[in-house]
């Protein structure tokens, strides 16, 4: 009985805050209801802290629509995106809770790299998996990010071709509207060049996040410590299946949920 209580006295709480979304003039006309409830609990259910969020989400979309609103997961940038480079999230939760996206260039060319069209394209990375469950057999969110970067074929050429602006715009994003909470990002097989990597990228890393980053540079062993075999991938001494496969897999839902990427409703702040 009390817990079907708390349940009807959460969901009536979603409730005024999705009525409250589609009253304020400063968002979008939609949302999606479960996008809805991983910014309450990123912001520990406080109302309040919540809305403020929301508001400065879509305030950094709207200002910035090259990144986050003039969007197409199957055209030529995308298409371009997804093929020298994989972002995928991983099945399952660790033990925590946390959900795992995996991130690594599957060619090293440095001429394929086009930093803001990526950045685009890994926005709506999340922004599809944000409107799904964590778990396929359970309605279930998760309860903070893992982040796993394979440094493998990335160098000092890439570095270059950073554009300042568009990293600018994604920490901005990252660190002050993003709807969940990043517990730990981790960079493995790092490149020997690593710290003139960190003076580039560490004037755009808040202290908090920086604090939030393990540098895995002589072997992947010392990855296990913090994240379960069983949720990586084959390659990566894991258990949870072909990186190519679980690629795969993620693209056909991402092109399943297209018109929910592209519908300005969802997304789009109309101005007077």
């Amino acid at each position: 009985m009390d817990e079907n209580n708390d349940d009807a006295a959460y969901e009536a709480k979603i409730d005024y805050l999705q009525k409250w979304f589609e009253d304020n003039k400063k968002l979008p006309k939609k949302v999606d209801r479960l996008l809805l409830k991983r910014f309450y609990q990123c912001m520990y259910e406080n109302m309040e802290d919540t809305q403020k969020r929301i508001e400065i989400n879509y305030l950094i979309r709207n200002r910035h629509p090259h990144i986050f609103l003039i969007r197409d997961p199957n055209d030529a940038s995308s298409h371009q995106t997804f093929e020298y480079a994989d972002m995928v999230p991983l099945p399952g939760l660790t033990k925590e809770k946390y959900k795992i996206t995996f991130f690594r260039l599957n060619d090293p060319d440095p001429k394929k790299m086009k930093f803001t069209e990526d950045t685009k394209a890994y926005i709506m990375v999340t922004d599809c998996r944000f409107c799904m469950p964590d778990l396929a057999d359970a309605d279930c969110l998760s309860e903070g990010e893992l982040q796993i970067f394979d440094m493998t074929g990335f160098n000092v050429k890439h570095v270059g071709r950073l554009s300042i602006a568009s990293l600018h715009i994604y920490m901005k994003f990252l660190n002050q509207a993003f709807p969940v909470r990043i517990k730990h990002i981790h960079m493995i097989n790092c490149p020997s060049y690593l710290d003139t990597l960190i003076s580039v990228l560490r004037p755009f890393i808040s202290n908090e996040v920086f604090k939030l980053i393990y540098f895995h540079t002589t072997r992947i062993d010392t990855l296990y410590e913090h994240v379960p075999r069983e949720l990586l991938p084959d390659e990566y001494g894991g258990f949870a299946g072909k990186l190519s496969d679980l690629k795969a897999q993620f693209t056909q839902v991402m092109s399943d949920k297209r018109d929910y990427l592209i519908d300005p409703d969802y997304w789009k702040v109309e101005t007077s």
